[in-house]
């Protein structure tokens, strides 16, 4: 076998890379699934993966856990997520083979996620096994990751540029309506309302837009424990006529959406891991406006080029205070777009290239094969920028 990636489960976050790897090795692939979840940790995606030629589930006989545990001895590269993943992990690191670590960031929360039992248990395992002795690298699935395992001397010198990796499809530019240049400009929001996703600040946003004269339209999507106090802000501050709250639709219907909204919203705070609707609203033709505490932003969004960046809320931001500098910076960067139509079009073509051109499974696949093929002869990676580049 040539490459094993262990992880806690299959799911639209993983799935489209595995594919590609599939097809790219030949079929020399496999996926280990480490535990049976339920239907609230596939990110919201409820496709069926247990079809996939390369999913191993290790959770479900002995046997398989065993097959899990020998190929941890004779795979070519294995990639670990995870605590899930530690007893494999450190059995691969006891032979000394080629390895990678693939997490977001350790620290959301600074040096108190050391007390984390999970966190601890990696971070000790890394000193205390002489990891850094080892062929074992980091996959970062957040701009922040490789900053943090600096602080923990850990991965040091040894971090590269990953993520979650959805689907793109080859999309003709041409072909999306230009809703930029619409009476009426159409804003998208989509996600959970959960504080950490900061579901007031679109709400207030869309106040002082509207009382500056601004004449667009904000749909909301999603739903959860704020989604009353939300919509009861939206009421408060007399914007009901310019928010309309769509609630829950299937992923394939939201994508479609999507195409139909000039600029995409992503509140969220630096709890936000990676953030796979920022992969998707940027494939299906948003403009992304993103805090630029999220774990993705960083890496996808140069600002007003192919995105626009604006000041990460506090996590203390709340409905009751929020955060008046993120609130300012977003405010800011929407009437940019809504200024400039020309800009916010340009911005537009250049944020769908990159998700065809370098943010997508199969470059990405493509592209750790290349990094492992170097590290193997005793190179560092080839790539400057995006997937498996320096972090």
């Amino acid at each position: 076998m040539k490459l094993v990636f262990y992880s806690l489960i299959l799911n639209n976050h993983q799935a489209n890379v595995a594919d590609e790897l599939w097809k790219l090795t030949r079929h020399s692939y496999c996926f280990v699934e480490l535990a049976n979840l339920q239907a609230e940790h596939r990110k919201g995606d409820s496709h069926d993966y247990s079809d996939r030629p390369y999913l191993l589930r290790a959770w479900q006989s002995e046997e398989a856990y065993s097959q899990a545990m020998e190929l941890v001895h004779t795979a070519e590269c294995c990639v670990f997520s995870g605590i899930q993943a530690l007893t494999f992990q450190k059995e691969r690191m006891r032979l000394g083979l080629l390895s990678f670590d693939m997490s977001e960031r350790w620290l959301k929360r600074g040096i108190l996620n050391l007390f984390s039992p999970a966190i601890l248990k990696m971070f000790l395992s890394y000193h205390f096994g002489g990891w850094s002795k080892k062929p074992l690298y980091k996959l970062c699935c957040s701009a922040f990751a490789s900053e943090d395992q600096h602080k923990l001397f850990t991965y040091r010198g040894r971090c590269y540029k990953w993520g979650y990796f959805t689907r793109v499809e080859k999309i003709d530019v041409e072909t999306f309506p230009d809703v930029s240049t619409s009476n009426i400009t159409p804003l998208m929001w989509c996600s959970r309302y959960l504080m950490l996703k900061h579901p007031e600040l679109p709400v207030l946003m869309a106040r002082q837009l509207k009382n500056k004269g601004y004449r667009f339209m904000l749909d909301m999507y999603g739903s959860g424990e704020y989604e009353i106090q939300t919509r009861q802000l939206a009421k408060e501050l007399d914007v009901e006529d310019v928010i309309c709250f769509m609630g829950i639709k299937p992923n394939n219907e939201l994508l479609n959406d999507m195409r139909r909204h000039c600029i995409f919203l992503f509140t969220s705070d630096k709890n936000e891991g990676w953030g796979a609707v920022a992969n998707e609203s940027m494939t299906n033709g948003c403009v992304l406006v993103a805090s630029d505490g999220i774990g993705s932003s960083p890496y996808l969004v140069k600002d007003k080029q192919t995105g626009l960046l604006f000041t990460s809320p506090q996590t203390s931001s709340s409905f009751g205070h929020p955060d008046i500098a993120a609130l300012n910076s977003l405010c800011s960067k929407v009437e940019f777009l809504l200024d400039n139509p020309c800009e916010c079009k340009k911005i537009r073509q250049h944020s769908i290239a990159l998700m065809q051109e370098l943010w997508n499974p199969r470059i990405a696949a493509e592209r750790l094969l290349t990094l492992i093929d170097h590290l193997q002869k005793g190179k560092d990676t080839p790539f400057v920028e995006g997937p498996c580049s320096k972090a």
